[in-house]
């Protein structure tokens, strides 16, 4: 007797609750992106949440194939094929997506429409509209969106170049928990961008960082001990915490590490 595949997967769905899977995925992104998380490490915890549930990733992609109804399941669909998560990666697919959701008013959905502005995936880069969905988002008290502006201002793109108002979206992250955020607004008190310089709130900003294992911080906090700069030269903290970054894929900490090794040998 030749078994019907298609019933034992009716079967096998019964009694698993895919809205609220992918309504808990949403979240899922949502806080550990706004803590500032890399994408890496957020896309191996969705996997482990399906799997927390008894469900795997074609399971769910199939089920959004045909329930494209919620702002959270649209969204979703565009993420799976924005990084390639059993589909193959189509970044003009997602984008219209993550803009259907975002319709919406969807937050995730608005800040990846941003992202893709901003790299130019799945459209031509428009550092401008980038901008104006991160200030959305942002004004909704996303950190991520708030890092996002900062830099902006920072660097001048997609907006005119603002030091103050780069440092009050970089504190605004920070405050908020946001480890890049944190780095970004010791990198402001170490260079006196919108601020003043302090380098004691600059050390503590890059060691809570550093600590929360966000690489950049990790390699500026390296060169403040290499450099005794504004605190007690040591270069064997300095080796540590280079060795940190490296580990992480930095590629100046790499470099730097590289070179103190070779000359404290």
């Amino acid at each position: 007797m030749e078994i019907d595949s298609i019933a034992v997967q009716r079967d096998l769905s019964i009694g698993k609750d895919y809205n609220t899977v992918v309504n808990g995925t949403n979240n899922i992104i949502y806080r550990l992106l706004n803590k500032g998380i890399v994408y890496k490490l957020v896309n191996l915890r969705v996997i482990e949440f399906f799997s927390d549930h008894n469900i795997n990733a074609l399971e769910i992609y199939n089920w959004l194939l045909n329930n494209q109804i919620s702002a959270n399941s649209i969204f979703l669909l565009g993420y799976f094929n924005y990084y390639g998560i059993i589909t193959s990666l189509n970044n003009e697919k997602a984008l219209n997506l993550f803009i259907k959701s975002s319709e919406k008013d969807h937050t995730l959905a608005q800040f990846f429409v941003g992202c893709c502005y901003k790299y130019g995936h799945g459209t031509i880069k428009n550092d401008k509209l980038a901008f104006e969905y991160y200030e959305k988002v942002a004004s909704k008290g996303y950190l991520a969106a708030q890092l996002e502006i900062g830099c902006s201002y920072r660097n001048g793109i997609g907006i005119e170049k603002d030091y103050n108002k780069a440092f009050e979206f970089y504190r605004q992250s920070a405050e908020g928990g946001h480890t890049s955020g944190i780095t970004m607004l010791g990198y402001c008190y170490s260079n006196g961008i919108g601020t003043k310089i302090d380098k004691q709130k600059a050390f503590e900003l890059y060691q809570n960082a550093a600590n929360l294992e966000d690489k950049v911080a990790q390699n500026n906090f390296a060169i403040m001990h290499e450099n005794g700069d504004g605190i007690t030269k040591n270069i064997e903290k300095a080796i540590y915490w280079y060795s940190r970054s490296a580990e992480q894929g930095h590629e100046n900490a790499k470099n730097s590490l590289k070179r103190l090794q070779i000359n404290n040998v």
